[in-house]
């Protein structure tokens, strides 16, 4: 959907920059744009048609692409499978409730529906009010000149006095129009604070270790001891129950990751040879000798595959140079080294604090779930930056691990010119576009510059017809897609610790994007395409005519707009519906990618998700040019509704059978406060703009502006609803404020109120446990100025909590803590993220690098025996392999039966 967008846009934007650069070819391009209009209309429509027909056909043929909830993930998170028949399956879908998606897919996904709700509900009755109202305003009897679609637009008011007094219908549908979206942003805002707090209250959510755990950062080095910590903290309700350091582990993470590509590698060429002695015994090229007597017998490979056949890479770090060695035999040896090394690296990880000290950030586990939320919320330092950034519900695998050790200043300075870098790429983005944009009229660039006439030749004529056709869409749509990218690249450079937190930034960043780019900027190319030049250069000569001359640019963009509403209302839902792009990549990836069993299974078991930092953004585009146009051009409000119903119907689908957010990626909710303001943020510049354009209307006798032919003197014919509208954006700003400063702390923080006496979910106390009489486990603990040594294997102690020095329980009694657990992270129900029996495994926030255990190379079972001889020499080897439910069939093909793949966790 993301990417449909982009191309559309590149597209439209390609066709705009290619008309601001050709004047000649502009009067004729104004006369057809609505015939072009009506044109994508009836194409985009014929598309929609034929894409959901196919999507009709083939729903029922491929569950693993149109409902694969229905029989993948855990089983509380599974969908009702859909009726087989052709539209058996429609109503059951229409009456399934929102609230479903709540449970399965989590608040994040639910409020995104809500949202599109919201925007339905609020641009329904506009779109009513405005069609009957303003259409009829601006296109009967107005005096304007226009035709087609732009007959309807605000600028086809005449310019006779009489004519200009129709201004006041505009208004007057504003001020509607505005209390109606304020209503509607505060019911759903009000909804959203009350699913969030029954989200954080609920049973499961509370009893998950996820909800009591916090993330500290830019904790100081006299501070990184978890006594230290635990006691500051010590007097919140029930106090803590663990606190983990994060420790430097220097080099360690990547002899993991260099380990998991070997294992990956030998995986991959283990699976290679099996298949290859398939397809020569099918092909009569060698006998088939049966089983193999794997004690007693040479190799099984060596009968079916000569040397030269075997799998073999170079080891130099370009590639194609180097020793040439055998894969096989290598990446045993070489796995077996780092199994080896990495065990003696986490041994001196867990004893030597010098060498490998714990760094600036520390997870913190509390007793009850309030005591996490007043810990989030309380300044816990009496120096600048000094913990002074904590993250509420950390999740293992949301962490971003390296940013962990930027102190507080690296992260601001880091930040600030994240920031520098993403507001440069946003003013300037321009400049790409723009040379794409000559690119696509390369033939009148080439008429207007004589070194370039060769272009014109009969001879290029084809070639750059061509040019001027593919390359600029194609280059717009890398640029376009490109840039989320960097955006997300950046907010990680910037340090932010969690990712959850990137895509949070991620859709400020790229909403900024949106706005000043896609939509400001296309408004001007495109409603000032037929002197681009001139629009420069009065800027450059009255800066502050721009709210003017922008507000002038609107309506006259008006259908540049409407072809990309309907594009994406129309041929971007219906490609959502029938996903072929995922379909022909999930039989590619099959054919070409299934090389090993873990491949195969991940091919047929990994569900889609969602990026939220890009979604949000996408959408509240579609939102900012609705609000932009309703009143100055509200035909746009029709395709704007249509666009957004068919959004609603497709993500609920989706959300419903198809699409399965990780528990880790859960915020509960907090991307629809952001997605409320960029609602605010257009319905600002949809204000202010027409504030202006009220400003600059002007009226004379005969309906001529220009002093020289007028009758009577030109006047402003508007200062009364241009003034009004003044102390309308006035009231939206105060409505704002209010409605941030009365929900703003109820969006994030858990209210006391909401607290129950069933509040705090102690972990399960396994081990060494602490006395009734609040005796402490352990005494000694290591700092970072070596005041001791550390109890643990881990290098981290676990606490009994004393009543008088780490707080009581809820019950009037001593609070007790966790030694060690017998749980992780695990599947739980969505949105609890970290499992959500009461456990806490002591491991659990440690670095990955400590925790990542080998995964088994596994190797398909076979009729030859390779297969198990593999297993045998890598188990021979120190590398842990297996065959288990995995074998080739007759046709060479891979297939596994597995519920999970070997060493991995099934979130």
């Amino acid at each position: 959907m993301i990417s449909t967008s982009l191309l559309s846009l590149a597209v439209l934007a390609s066709t705009a920059l290619a008309q601001s650069n050709s004047a000649d070819a502009l009067p004729a391009a104004a006369q057809t744009s609505t015939p072009t209009v009506i044109s994508a209309l009836i194409l985009n429509a014929a598309i929609f048609g034929i894409e959901i027909g196919v999507f009709f056909l083939l729903r029922a043929r491929f569950r693993v692409i149109y409902e694969p909830k229905s029989y993948l993930g855990p089983p509380d998170e599974q969908c009702e499978p859909q009726k087989k028949t052709l539209f058996g399956w429609i109503m059951p879908f229409l009456k399934t409730p929102s609230l479903s998606i709540l449970e399965k897919n989590g608040l994040d996904a639910y409020m995104y529906i809500t949202f599109l709700w919201m925007m339905i509900e609020m641009f329904v009755p506009i779109w009513f009010f405005s069609w009957s109202v303003l259409m009829p305003v601006y296109g009967a009897n107005s005096g304007g000149i226009n035709t087609g679609f732009n007959q309807f637009s605000m600028a086809n008011v005449g310019k006779l006095a009489q004519q200009q007094k129709r201004l006041a219908a505009p208004f007057l549908i504003q001020v509607f129009a505005t209390v109606w979206i304020l209503y509607c942003i505060r019911k759903t805002t009000q909804e959203f604070v009350l699913r969030r707090q029954q989200f954080l209250t609920s049973h499961k959510t509370q009893a998950s270790p996820q909800s009591r755990t916090i993330l500290v950062t830019g904790i100081p080095n006299e501070m990184l001891s978890e006594r230290k910590i635990a006691q500051l903290y010590s007097h919140l309700p029930g106090g803590v129950v663990k606190v983990w350091l994060h420790r430097d582990v220097k080099d360690l993470p990547d002899l993991v990751e260099e380990r998991s590509k070997w294992c990956n590698k030998l995986e991959a060429a283990e699976t290679s040879v099996i298949k290859m002695a398939y397809k020569k015994v099918n092909k009569k090229k060698v006998p088939e000798e049966g089983k193999a007597d794997v004690e007693h017998s040479e190799d099984p490979i060596d009968k079916y595959l000569t040397t030269k056949e075997r799998p073999s890479h170079k080891l130099g770090k370009v590639p194609c140079m180097g020793e040439k060695v055998d894969t096989i035999q290598w990446c045993r040896e070489e796995i077996g080294r780092l199994n080896k090394l990495i065990g003696e690296k986490r041994a001196a990880v867990s004893t030597d604090y010098k060498e490998y000290p714990p760094r600036n950030a520390a997870f913190i586990l509390f007793k009850t779930q309030v005591a996490a939320h007043l810990a989030v919320n309380a300044q816990a330092h009496h120096q600048p930056y000094r913990m002074n950034d904590r993250y509420m519900g950390a999740h293992p695998n949301d962490i971003v691990w390296e940013n962990l050790t930027m102190n507080p200043y690296e992260k601001k300075i880091r930040s600030a010119i994240g920031w520098a870098i993403t507001l440069a790429m946003v003013l300037f983005w321009i400049i790409p576009i723009g040379l794409v944009g000559v690119f696509s009229n390369i033939g009148g660039l080439a008429e207007k510059v004589p070194f370039l006439s060769f272009l014109n030749s009969d001879a290029l004529k084809v070639p750059i017809g061509i040019f001027q056709g593919l390359l600029p869409t194609i280059l717009l749509a890398v640029l376009n897609i490109l840039l989320p990218i960097i955006l997300r690249m950046l907010a990680r450079l910037s340090g932010i610790p969690t990712k959850t937190g990137i895509e949070l930034s991620l859709m400020t960043r790229f909403f900024l994007f949106q706005i000043i780019q896609n939509f400001l900027f296309l408004t001007i190319v495109s409603g000032s395409a037929s002197n681009i030049t001139g629009f420069v250069q009065s800027l450059a000569e009255n800066p502050t005519a721009f709210p003017g001359m922008i507000a002038d640019a609107i309506p006259k963009a008006a259908t540049f707009f409407l072809s990309f509403i309907a594009l994406q209302g129309l041929t971007g839902a219906a490609s959502g519906f029938v996903r072929i792009v995922p379909l022909v990549i999930y039989y590619v990836k099959l054919v070409l990618l299934g090389s090993t069993p873990r491949k195969v299974w991940h091919i047929n078991h990994d569900m889609g998700a969602v990026a939220w930092g890009t979604l949000f953004p996408t959408t509240t585009l579609i939102t900012v040019i609705a609000l932009g146009y309703m009143v100055i051009a509200p035909i746009v409000v029709g395709f704007a509704v249509t666009t957004f119903v068919l959004y609603w119907l497709l993500y609920k689908y989706q959300f419903i059978y198809v699409i399965d957010q990780r528990p880790e990626t859960e915020t509960a909710g907090l991307f629809f406060p952001k997605a409320v303001n960029q609602v605010f943020a257009g319905l600002y510049l949809e204000q202010v703009m027409l504030c202006a354009l009220f400003f600059v209307s002007q009226s004379n006798g005969n309906g001529s502006t220009d002093p020289a032919t007028a009758t009577e003197p030109v006047k402003q014919s508007a200062i009364p609803q241009g003034a009004l509208m003044v102390v309308l954006i006035v009231a939206t700003a105060a409505f704002h404020y209010f409605l941030l400063d009365s929900f703003g702390s109820l969006n994030h923080s858990l209210p006391l109120t909401l607290v129950n006496d069933g509040d705090g979910f102690a972990p399960e106390i396994t081990g060494q446990q602490a006395s009734a009489n609040g005796q402490q486990i352990s005494e000694k603990e290591k700092s970072v100025k070596g005041d001791s040594s550390p109890s643990t294997a881990g290098g981290q102690d676990t606490y009994a909590q004393d009543p008088e020095k780490l707080g009581h329980s809820q019950s009037g009694g001593p609070s007790t803590g966790a030694v060690s657990g017998t749980t992780g992270v695990g599947s739980g129900a969505h949105g609890t993220g970290v499992s959500a029996s009461s456990s806490v495994d002591e491991e659990t926030f440690q670095h990955p690098s400590m925790l990542d255990e080998q995964k088994p190379i596994w190797i398909p079972d076979d009729k030859f025996g390779i297969g198990r001889a593999g297993v045998a020499a890598a188990r021979r080897q120190g590398v842990e392999a297996t065959s288990e439910n995995t074998a080739v069939n007759e046709k060479g093909s891979v297939t596994t039966d597995a519920h999970v793949p070997p060493g991995e966790i099934l979130d």
